[in-house]
């Protein structure tokens, strides 16, 4: 065991060097930082590591097998009913739970947390069935994507301009590090049932339905709801200024995300041990190995996140803030490319994606390709959301534009890049993008004096955008390359029947 956790570690570790490294080169360049915002963010890197490690252990050792297990169970049971109301109940409980949902939640003005929070959450529910119906029924992916984009466009132009930002933003957050490993493992459980032979590439598309729920259910929201930018009301950023004090932050905070990760992941674990005593009746031993994969999960869970919301969230505020006060502000959109495309590669849920997709395809599509064109997605992202900043576009000027060419582009890649796609771009919206990208946005808006609730916020919107278009222009050149390579075998092959043929000529 301790061999496979060196080489996670070792793996989160590649990922957090160079969002420290570029850090590092700012704070000695054109953001000078105190001493103790380094020391703060550099202490958040080192349990960002460790708990991105372990957090993807748990991943592989208890949360992909459980959810493969019981999504395997429902699909055999033949029992309808019995998995919509199982699919629906845990779809709302594990997304009540997910902590970037309560941070988007609290940081919306005007509307009470466990309103949003119950909406986001029936949202996510509803549209969890109907993904897994999807799979059950072979109903294609791309039909029901463009119906529920253009009902999500309609109820967008009817509602409140404000609400557009958080309506997108609520679909990027619930797809956390806590839903994606579960729901991916449950997609592919019920997949595994049907066993033909397009079953594996419908076990993905899971996120991306689960995605467009939050956003809708949001904007019907909006319909009864305003908000407006007076209301909100910036956090206020850490003071501790000593190491003693620093360390006491870290540790005072500990016991928060003890607490909150606790309450995320009872929902998810109680469930399985009611369907493991009633359904599965899997043996001891592997049941024994589930909980060691939990504790893995709980501790890594606890360590990121302690990590990126003491020590990320203020340097990023920082950063924006800083620069924005430059003449030459501009600056904020090359750096943002640049943060984007390594700040991604940390995000915890990315990690189990990739490794699913490279796993399920046998290598066809690796988790190097897909980890390049995440990056530059969400390294075009952030570089748009900071012209956003700068200028005050609305983010409509984006992500029409965005999805209508992931929709066209979905007519000419094979599926399974659509689907992997769609999954990508909630996947990449995590709680790096909230802690980090999030508070850049923020600290630059505060600094030029525009509007945080239009401005700043859409920034998780335009995450969850990109890698829609960059995963499918992929899939464009992995299918332009195929039909290269067919055409060059079936040349050889007529060429050879040729030769046969003339051979066959010259000795008659």
């Amino acid at each position: 065991m301790y061999k496979f956790l060196k080489s996670k570690v070792l793996e989160s570790l590649s990922s957090v060097i160079p969002i420290v490294i570029i850090v590092l080169i700012l704070s000695f360049t054109i953001v000078p930082m105190p001493w103790y915002i380094i020391l703060l963010f550099l202490i958040g890197a080192v349990l960002l590591t460790l708990g991105m490690g372990l957090f993807t252990l748990g991943a592989d050792i208890a949360m992909i097998p459980m959810g493969e297990r019981v999504g395997a169970q429902l699909t055999k049971s033949r029992n309808l009913i019995l998995l919509i109301l199982i699919s629906l109940l845990f779809g709302m409980m594990i997304t009540i739970a997910e902590p970037d949902l309560q941070v988007l939640a609290t940081q919306v003005p005007s509307i009470p947390n466990i309103t949003l929070i119950l909406c986001v959450a029936i949202g996510v529910g509803c549209f969890l069935v109907l993904a897994l119906l999807r799979i059950l029924f072979q109903i294609s992916l791309v039909k029901l994507l463009v119906i529920f984009y253009i009902i999500v466009f309609i109820l967008a132009y009817i509602s409140p301009t404000r609400f557009l930002a958080v309506a997108f933003d609520s679909g990027g957050v619930t797809t956390g590090p806590i839903t994606v490993p579960f729901i991916m493992a449950l997609g592919l459980g019920v997949a595994s049932v049907r066993g033909d032979k397009n079953s594996q590439e419908d076990s993905f598309g899971l996120i991306a339905l689960c995605s467009v729920g939050p956003i809708l259910a949001v904007l019907f929201l909006g319909l009864f709801f305003g908000i407006s930018s007076e209301d909100y009301i910036v956090e206020v950023q850490h003071t501790a200024k000593t190491v003693k004090e620093i360390l006491f932050l870290f540790l005072s905070r500990f016991p928060h995300y003890f607490k909150e990760v606790a309450v995320a992941l009872s929902p998810v674990v109680i469930f399985f041990l009611i369907f493991q005593n009633v359904y599965l009746k899997l043996p001891r031993h592997y049941i024994q190995k589930i909980y060691v994969g939990i504790a893995y999960t709980y501790i890594g869970l606890v360590c990121f996140l302690t990590g990126v919301n003491v020590g990320f969230m203020q340097i990023g505020n920082y950063i924006g803030s800083t620069i924005a006060q430059l003449y030459y502000n501009w600056i904020l959109v090359p750096l943002g490319i640049v943060i984007g495309m390594f700040v991604v590669i940390a995000e915890p849920a990315v990690h189990v994606l990739t490794k699913q997709v490279e796993e399920i395809t046998s290598g066809s599509i690796t988790k190097k390709a897909m980890l390049i064109s995440l990056s530059c997605g969400v390294g075009i992202s952030v570089g748009l959301a900071m012209v956003r900043v700068l200028t005050g576009i609305p983010v409509w000027y984006f992500l029409i534009p965005g999805y209508s060419i992931a929709i066209l582009l979905s007519r000419f890649v094979p599926k399974i890049f659509t689907a992997i796609a769609f999954d990508s771009g909630g996947v990449a919206s995590g709680p790096m993008t909230a802690t980090f990208l999030l508070p850049l946005a923020m600290g630059a808006c505060q600094t030029l004096g525009s509007e945080i609730m239009t401005n700043a916020f859409g920034i998780v919107a335009m995450v969850a955008m990109t890698p829609l278009v960059t995963i499918q222009t992929l899939g464009l050149i992995y299918t332009i390359g195929e039909n290269k390579k067919n055409l060059q075998e079936h040349v050889t092959i007529r060429d050879e029947k040729e030769k046969e043929e003339d051979n066959d000529i010259i000795e008659f």
